[in-house]
């Protein structure tokens, strides 16, 4: 019967110290919206093209367990060049993708509409706040060995 007791001693001692080290339910579900991906260096020339203008583009990520409502956020760069979100919700799990040029916007793209670019080809930040003018993430890259960075 001893020999019973300090086994389930152990036992229990050991699914004690196994739950310290894992993270709390709100911890695991909490999540977040951020940028996930910059792509600052269209392919090809640089000619302005509404085609060339789409090839950079910022994407945000959901992943909260839970549709997040994105209206009055903004992204913007160093320069100040200011994407402001309308009437739109990022589900969950769900990525959309802030193309710079003219586009019919849909559930995974958005367009800002714009005739030149945003995103400078050597260095930049990009910041996204809440509607509240809190910030929610921000992203810099420094090269221009590749086109694009993983936030």
């Amino acid at each position: 019967m001893r020999h019973l007791r300090s086994v389930t001693a152990a036992a229990v001692a050991a699914c004690v110290g196994g739950l310290v080290l894992l993270p709390s339910p709100a911890q695991a579900a909490k999540g977040s919206v951020h940028l996930y991906k910059i792509h600052y260096d269209s392919p090809g020339t640089d000619n302005r093209s509404n085609k060339s203008l789409n090839g950079e583009y910022v994407q945000i990520r959901n992943t909260t367990r839970a549709a997040v409502n994105l209206k009055g956020w903004t992204l913007t760069d160093k320069s100040n060049h200011k994407y402001t979100f309308g009437a739109y919700t990022l589900g969950k799990g769900k990525t959309v993708t802030i193309r710079t040029g003219k586009g019919d916007n849909t559930a995974s793209n958005r367009y800002q509409g714009r005739r030149a670019y945003v995103w400078n080809n050597d260095r930049d930040t990009a910041t996204l706040k809440r509607a509240s003018g809190s910030t929610a993430d921000t992203c810099s890259y420094n090269s221009t060995r590749v086109d694009s960075k993983l936030c």
